[in-house]
């Protein structure tokens, strides 16, 4: 007799099971050996703080571990310093101790090393935890300077902007780095615009976790005309649309009356009921602070309020990758 057909969704669900257990048994080896490389940092820390120990003996050690423990990997002498520091930089600190064991050993040592500041190693820490980055991931954004682009020069926004839950200060960043399209100098806005698409992957990679991508060139009307809107996200955790308009200039204070005609197509015909008014961001190549903020107050108050005045340097970007 032939048996039932079983549907596919219970199968996968058994697939889904199995990968959370090995997803847990990875993250439970990893912490335990996080734990262990802070002890031994912890030991060595205290053996030289002593005067017990000297520079010389963790290479003894190093040597003693290789000949009585064969295969074992990850105890170089260099390594054993890098222990150390680990253990001495996060001692004592109660709130970034714990976030160290959640990530792995190497994306750990990225941050130690190129982290300049306890806020900064503590930045990366979360942004790395939140966003599950790769070490490339990882070392990209730290050597475009997530940090500096983000928490030293934070994106300025209307005061209703800021006030809508969750904290919008959190999502949208000053400046975007996209040196990943290798745009020649001189580019046209098209350019970007198909760059943009075809790198769709690393673009949502650096707008930030939440971000979903809705369409380009997504067809508005505003007072009886069509217009096309450049690029259109989802944010699920603002639970909004994102309107994206990009310019290769720089900024001029007419871009920002365009892009609110586009909020107030996308709320009256876009919208759902259930989602939060929609937000806008301005890409230019460059912008001028006073100019911006000269724009914002009332020839704007009726539009500017969803408007976030982040701005994507893209010049810069291609600098900075050369």
């Amino acid at each position: 007799m032939t048996p039932p057909l079983i549907p596919q969704d219970d199968f996968n669900e058994i697939t889904q099971l199995i990968h959370a257990a090995r997803q847990r048994a990875v993250q439970a080896v990893n912490t335990a050996l996080i734990e262990l490389y802070w002890q031994v940092g912890q030991f060595i820390s205290r053996k030289i703080e002593q005067a017990e120990w000297g520079d010389g003996v963790v290479a003894q050690l190093a040597e003693h571990l290789a000949r009585t423990q064969p295969g074992l990997r990850g105890f170089t002498r260099s390594n054993l310093f890098r222990m150390r520091k680990f253990y001495e930089t996060y001692q004592g600190d109660e709130i970034v101790a714990p976030l160290v064991r959640q990530l792995s050993w190497s994306h750990n040592i990225i941050i130690l090393n190129q982290g300049k500041r306890p806020e900064e190693r503590e930045f990366y820490l979360r942004l790395a935890i939140r966003e599950q980055w790769g070490k490339r991931e990882l070392e990209r954004q730290l050597k475009t300077a997530l940090f500096e682009r983000t928490v030293l020069n934070p994106v300025k926004v209307s005061a209703v902007v800021s006030q809508t839950p969750p904290d919008v200060l959190g999502v949208f960043k000053d400046s975007y780095m996209v040196e990943f399209l290798d745009l020649p100098q001189g580019h046209a806005e098209a350019d970007l615009h198909q760059g943009l698409l075809q790198r769709l992957k690393d673009f949502l990679i650096e707008l930030g976790r939440d971000f979903c991508f809705v369409g380009s060139e997504y067809p508005l009307q505003v007072g009886g005309r069509d217009f096309a809107l450049d690029l259109l996200f989802f944010h699920r955790g603002l639970n909004c649309l994102v309107a994206i308009e990009l310019k290769v200039g720089r900024f001029e204070p007419e871009y920002l009356g365009k892009l609110g005609f586009y909020l107030e197509a996308l709320d009256r015909d876009v919208k759902k009921p259930h989602e939060q008014p929609a937000i806008g961001v301005l890409l230019c190549a460059s912008k001028d602070k006073e100019v911006v903020i000269c724009t914002e107050p009332q020839p704007f108050s009726r539009t500017d309020r969803r408007v976030s005045n982040a701005v994507a340097r893209q010049g810069f970007a291609a600098s900075q990758a050369a």
